[in-house]
C-alpha cells in the first residue's frame, strides 16, 4: 500500500505528520510524494484563517482526483472545527480531529474492510489529555529537528479559533522531551526547535513551586545540559504569557539561540485590548529591550494582524512604527480573517477587504525596512551559521545564523559543500542579499 501526505499550517502539524509517517511506515506502507498516485492520502489541515480552510478543501479534491479509488483522510484543525463540512467534501472517507492521530492507521484498515465513512472528532472540551506521539526522529536531509512539547491554549484571544481546535493546555512529560532531544543529537541534528501550540505555556497548567524552574525554562535547562555540539531554538515565546523578567531568566542558557519569535499582533494599545491580548505596547517593548540589552543583535521575529475589527489608520500606523522601532528580522503579516466561535467575529467595525490589502502591502514594506536595518547592523559581524543546503544555480551554500538571518556563502562545488553541510561555520557577514545576507567563510569549525 502506498500513502502520501500533505500538511498545511504550523510546525506542530508538520511534527504530527512526521509521527504519522513513522506509524504508517511501521505498518508496512510505502511513503510516496503527494504528487504520486497513492492508495491512501492524508491531508493534515489548518483552520487559522478562512484561506486555510479553502486550501484544505482544495487539497482533498486534488488528492482524490489523482486516484479516484484512493482512501482520503482529513485530519487536524479544519476537521476539528468543521467535521460536518469536512465530511461533505466529495471524496473524503475518514475524518479525524486534532486528537487520536496515532489511530489513523487503524481507521484506514477498518475502512478498507467495510468502506463505510468514518468521523472521529471529539468535542474541544474533551481535548484535555496530552497524547504523546512517541519519538519522531530521523527525518531525511535535515539539520534541524522539531520537538513538540505542548498542546492546546487557554488564552482565548478574541480573533483566534485555536483553543477550540486544540483544546486546553497540556504538556508533554519532561522525561520524554529530553529523551527525544538526546536521540536527535545522537543522530547528528545540530538544531533542536521546541514547538507547541503555545510553547510559552509549557508546564504552566501546574502551580509554580517556589525555588524551582517553571514553565518552558524547565525544558530549555534540561536540554541545554545534554552533551553535544548543537543549539536550541524556541519556535515562539508569547508576550501574552511571559514578561520581561521571565525572559531575562532564559539568557543564561548557552545553547539557546539569540532569536525568538515574539508575536506582537498589533502595535496599538487600543487594538491589543480588543484582541484580548493581556499586555500593551510598552510591556512588549520591555521584553524587546531585555533581549537587545543582553545582545544588541538579538534576532526577533513577529506576527502582526492588519484589518482587525475597529482598526483605524492611527492604529495601523502604530503597528508600522512598532516594526520599524523593533527592527524585526522577519515580520509575518496576516490580514484579519473572521473565525467561528470567536468574539471578534461579532464585533462592529469590520475593515473592508481593499483596506486590509493596502495595509498588508504597506506593513510588509515596513517589515522589509525593519529587517534591512537589522541586517545593516549585522554587517561586518561574525556569525555562527548552521550550513544546510547547496544551491547549484547560484553556486552558494546557505543556512541560518544563531539570530535567524539566512546567510549565503560562495561555494565552489558540491564537494566543498559536503565538507560544510550540517556543520557550524564562522562567517563574516558582508551585506544584504536576497532574503538574508551574504557572508564570507572565516574559518571552519
Amino acid at each position: 500500500m502506498k500513502i502520501a501526505f500533505h500538511t498545511l499550517g504550523c510546525k506542530v502539524n508538520q511534527y504530527e505528520t512526521e509521527a504519522m509517517i513513522r506509524d504508517f511506515r511501521g505498518e508496512g506502507y510505502e511513503i510516496v510524494d503527494e504528487q504520486d498516485v497513492a492508495d491512501v492520502y492524508v491531508i493534515n489541515t489548518c483552520t487559522v484563517t478562512a484561506m486555510a480552510d479553502k486550501k484544505s478543501r482544495q487539497f482533498v479534491r486534488r488528492m482524490k482526483k489523482q486516484n479516484p479509488d484512493s482512501i482520503v483522510v482529513v485530519a487536524g484543525c479544519y476537521s476539528q472545527i468543521n467535521p460536518d463540512a469536512a465530511a461533505d467534501v466529495d471524496g473524503v472517507d475518514i475524518i479525524t480531529g486534532t486528537s487520536e492521530k496515532n489511530r489513523i492507521p487503524e481507521y484506514v484498515e477498518q475502512f478498507r474492510k467495510n468502506r463505510v465513512k468514518q468521523i472521529h472528532v471529539k468535542g474541544f472540551e474533551e481535548l484535555d489529555t496530552y497524547e504523546d506521539s512517541g519519538y519522531v526522529t530521523g527525518a531525511e536531509n535535515r539539520t534541524r529537528a522539531y520537538i513538540k512539547i505542548q498542546e492546546g491554549c487557554n488564552r482565548f484571544c478574541s480573533y483566534c479559533v485555536i483553543p477550540y481546535a486544540r483544546g486546553r493546555i497540556r504538556s508533554r512529560s519532561l522525561e520524554n522531551i529530553v529523551e527525544e532531544a538526546r536521540r536527535l543529537v545522537a543522530e547528528g541534528y545540530r538544531e533542536i526547535v521546541l514547538t507547541g501550540i503555545n510553547t510559552a505555556l509549557y508546564g504552566m497548567e501546574k502551580e509554580r513551586i517556589e525555588g524551582e524552574l517553571y514553565g518552558v525554562e524547565r525544558a530549555i535547562a534540561a536540554i541545554n545540559a545534554l552533551d553535544g555540539d548543537f543549539r536550541i531554538r524556541l519556535s515562539s515565546l508569547e508576550p501574552a504569557v511571559v514578561n520581561a523578567e521571565y525572559v531575562k531568566g532564559l539568557m543564561k542558557y548557552d545553547k539557546l539561540c539569540h532569536h525568538v519569535h515574539l508575536s506582537a499582533q498589533s502595535g496599538s494599545d487600543r487594538i491589543l485590548d480588543r484582541m484580548n491580548r493581556p499586555y500593551d505596547r510598552s510591556e512588549y517593548l520591555k521584553i524587546v529591550n531585555v533581549l537587545r540589552e543582553f545582545d544588541p543583535l538579538y534576532g526577533i521575529s513577529t506576527d502582526i494582524i492588519v484589518g482587525f475589527p475597529g482598526e483605524k489608520d492611527a492604529d495601523f500606523r502604530d503597528s508600522v512604527s512598532l516594526a520599524e522601532e523593533c527592527e524585526f528580522v522577519r515580520t509575518h503579516v496576516f490580514k484579519y480573517s473572521r473565525r467561528p466561535f470567536t468574539k471578534a467575529a461579532d464585533m462592529e467595525g469590520h475593515v473592508a477587504p481593499a483596506v486590509k490589502n493596502q495595509r498588508s502591502d504597506a506593513l510588509q514594506e515596513a517589515g522589509k525596512r525593519a529587517s534591512g536595518a537589522f541586517y545593516a547592523r549585522n554587517a561586518g559581524q561574525k556569525a555562527r551559521v548552521l550550513v544546510e543546503e547547496y544551491d547549484e544555480s547560484t553556486g552558494m551554500m546557505y543556512g541560518y545564523s544563531d539570530n535567524y538571518i539566512k546567510v549565503y556563502v560562495n561555494c565552489s562545488d558540491s564537494e566543498m559543500f559536503a565538507s560544510y553541510g550540517n556543520t557550524f561555520a564562522d562567517v563574516r557577514l558582508t551585506g544584504k542579499f536576497r532574503d538574508g545576507m551574504k557572508g564570507v567563510l572565516d574559518e571552519k569549525q
